[in-house]
């Protein structure tokens, strides 16, 4: 069901606002909304039921805007998530902060108390647009019905202007619902009442009213949001492409903002094979070429970066990930894009830095005349032979006694059970950290993690979005033990919904991660260590199916079992109950 292209018409046969909101998702190409349900909103509900848009009801506000995080960077299409007002809102705000820190462009629809009743006492009602104001890059309250198309509309187009990330609709609970029973709410009775404040109340109400429900006639709906990406200056791919092709020992390092514009994955790949240079992988571009392209290096990436002569930063801040800058040789020459000026110029300026988009400037400069048929085979032949090397001491390592299974064994089990069509969702600190050594991503667009704010609890919204958004695909949810405890209840979820997955618990009994540096640090473990918990039993109770593993030797059985669940349709949890490795051992980051 879709409305005309006008929202005009008599007030008995005008959809209401619940209604205009979901329209203007459809025209959006909203294909799931994820919320948590409450009064404030049950009307957009509604509304994108009728209209064919899946409602994906989670049990936690948090991980309804984690699950819009990561459809859109699986779709390229803003995510949408819908919460009731008040605590509905403020669950949403760490969930927010990840997005505005990975960049990603999400819409957050959040309930308000009524117009007339704002700052009386109502239900839930807090200055939410001052809370929120600071985790969004742009907000707005609406105080009209005929306002909220124009509203909905911009707030995808400013969702994906400049540098993505989130914004925040505030839709007051009586601009959604029908105006006869809004009216029929706020007008008193007059019956024998003829009092003068019962009919002054009237009369001020009637007014708000037609004040509220006026303009409708005048509503259209606009066309999908596009996002307006600025070509890179033509002097600028020229003065990089002549760095490039006079590099003797480059290195190409490719983080998540080049791959904001999801739909032109397969261009990006062929640009950084195009290139020639030996390249490393972080975030979200994880996968772009593939589980074992000769192109790419997996470790060591802080040795080349020093002995490179040119650095191509394609999305990757010298934050705390690249050491502040200082993972790079003082003498090598950098060249930098990025969609921000301020990260662009932060920590280490860049010999050349480019402002824009890091994937369509891997494009152009591929294609540039300088840099055709490029390679530097020995340069990477020496980082291809440090790679085997290190593979070699994970090997060894793997082979150590850590019982009871060491974490390294585990995650090179997974790894060989892994399908070309798996998703990697990673949420945890140690057990995950080591599995990003280990497991390859099978194709782009395949790794879902936080990104820089390094936020646990990611996990459930996540799975939740790659299943709903990537239906044919298989979805692995790798979990710490300590991560698990933020989103395991949507476990809940997948089974009401019908959507499988494969959940890893890597359990050790404690917050390893931080126990690591802490014990060594501080000599004392206080406030890490937790129990060895069956969460496997937790799935089960919640309608899923647990598998608990203590052998190293019954791991390849219990994999290859949750997958032929998980593609039936079930959500099954793998309790690997593991020892703590020293692999990891001063890996503390600030």
């Amino acid at each position: 069901m879709t409305t005309n292209a006008t929202a005009g018409g008599p007030a008995a046969q005008r959809p209401n606002g619940g209604d205009l909101v979901a329209e203007v998702l459809l025209r959006q190409g909203v294909k799931n909304l994820y919320t948590l349900c409450g009064g404030h909103i049950s009307p957009i509900l509604v509304g994108c039921k009728r209209r064919g848009i899946a409602i994906v009801d989670v049990r936690d506000e948090g991980n309804a805007a984690f699950a819009a995080d990561a459809a859109a960077r699986l779709t390229g299409v803003p995510g949408v998530a819908a919460v009731t007002a008040g605590p509905g809102v403020t669950n949403t705000l760490t969930a927010l902060q990840n997005a505005q820190m990975a960049q990603v462009p999400l819409v957050l629809l959040g309930g308000a108390a009524a117009t007339v009743l704002r700052g009386r006492g109502s239900l839930q009602d807090i200055e939410q647009m001052a809370a929120i104001k600071t985790f969004v890059k742009w907000s707005v309250a609406v105080t009209r019905v005929a306002d909220l198309v124009p509203a909905v509309e911009r707030a995808f187009a400013e969702a994906l202007s400049g540098i993505p990330g989130p914004v925040f609709v505030e839709c007051p609970i009586d601009l959604l619902y029908d105006e006869s029973l809004i009216r029929e709410w706020y007008i008193q009775s007059t019956g024998k009442q003829r009092d003068l404040k019962t009919r002054a109340m009237n009369l001020y109400l009637e007014r708000h009213l037609g004040k509220m429900f006026g303009g409708l006639s005048d509503v259209r709906f606009g066309p999908a949001a596009v996002a307006d990406v600025p070509e890179t200056a033509f002097p600028l791919i020229e003065a990089a492409a002549r760095m490039w092709a006079k590099a003797k020992r480059p290195v190409l390092v490719v983080g998540s903002q080049a791959l904001c514009r999801p739909l032109e994955a397969t261009a990006i790949a062929e640009a950084v094979r195009a290139l020639g240079a030996p390249v490393y992988l972080a975030g979200m571009a994880r996968g772009l070429l593939g589980p074992s392209d000769p192109q790419q290096m997996r470790h060591k990436r802080k040795n080349a970066l020093k002995e490179a002569d040119l650095v191509l930063l394609a999305g990757v801040p010298c934050d705390f990930r690249m050491d502040y800058g200082r993972s790079i040789g003082g003498r090598t020459k950098i060249i930098a894009v990025n969609l921000d000026l301020g990260t662009l110029l932060r920590n280490r300026v860049p010999t050349l830095p480019v402002p824009g988009d890091p994937g369509r400037f891997l494009q152009r400069l591929a294609g540039h005349a300088h840099v055709r048929g490029l390679a530097w085979p020995e340069w990477r032949a020496t980082l291809a032979a440090r790679d085997a090397e290190r593979d070699a001491e994970i090997m060894q390592m793997a082979a150590e006694p850590c019982p009871p299974m060491n974490p390294v064994a585990v995650v090179q089990a997974i790894e060989a059970a892994l399908d070309d069509d798996a998703i990697l969702v990673a949420d945890g600190g140690d057990f995950v950290a080591t599995a990003a050594y280990v497991l390859r991503a099978r194709k782009p667009l395949s790794w879902l993690d936080p990104g820089v704010f390094g936020t646990l609890g990611v996990g459930g919204g996540f799975a939740l979005a790659a299943a709903t958004s990537r239906p044919n695909s298989l979805v692995w949810l790798l979990y710490g033990d300590g991560a698990a405890g933020f989103s395991l209840m949507e476990f809940d979820t997948f089974v009401r919904i019908g959507k499988g997955c494969v959940a890893v618990v890597g359990n050790d009994a404690g917050w390893t991660q931080i126990a690591r540096d802490q014990v060594t640090i501080l000599g004392d473990d206080v406030g890490t260590v937790l129990a060895a918990t069956a969460y496997d039993k937790v799935a089960e109770g919640l309608g899923g199916v647990g598998i608990s593993v203590r052998e190293l030797a019954a791991l390849p059985a219990a994999l290859a079992e949750a997958k032929a669940l998980a593609r039936q349709g079930k959500a099954v949890l793998v309790n690997c109950h593991i020892g703590r490795s020293e692999f990891r051992k001063g890996s503390i980051s600030m």
